[in-house]
């Protein structure tokens, strides 16, 4: 049930993202245990709302969309598991940046 995610439309100015996984070797090839893996700070955008809503009533296009790789903070969000995944809501404030493809 790898989209079970589609099920999901976030409202207003709220992205729905899954959080990228931690390497598990590193870079010398050793395999690390959970314990000394650091919490990867990167997702995967998977769903975008329409956009923020103004006062004059204007809705503000989103900044981002489906498929960027985005910074997000350590801290914050909402949590949602839908099938057994994990996945995070948050606000396009909140998004710190968007990773660029070289």
């Amino acid at each position: 049930m790898a989209q079970a995610f589609k099920r999901f439309v976030p409202i207003a100015d709220r992205i729905l993202v899954q959080k990228l996984k931690a390497d598990v070797k590193s870079a010398g090839g050793i395999i690390l245990p959970d314990a000394a893996k650091q919490e990867v700070n990167q997702a995967t955008v998977l769903a975008i709302g329409a956009g923020r809503v103004i006062k004059s009533g204007e809705t503000l296009p989103m900044c981002t969309k489906v498929g960027d790789t985005v910074v997000i903070p350590r801290y914050g969000g909402t949590e949602l598991k839908l099938d057994g995944e994990d996945y995070h809501i948050y606000r396009e404030e909140d998004i710190v940046g968007i990773i660029n493809a070289e």
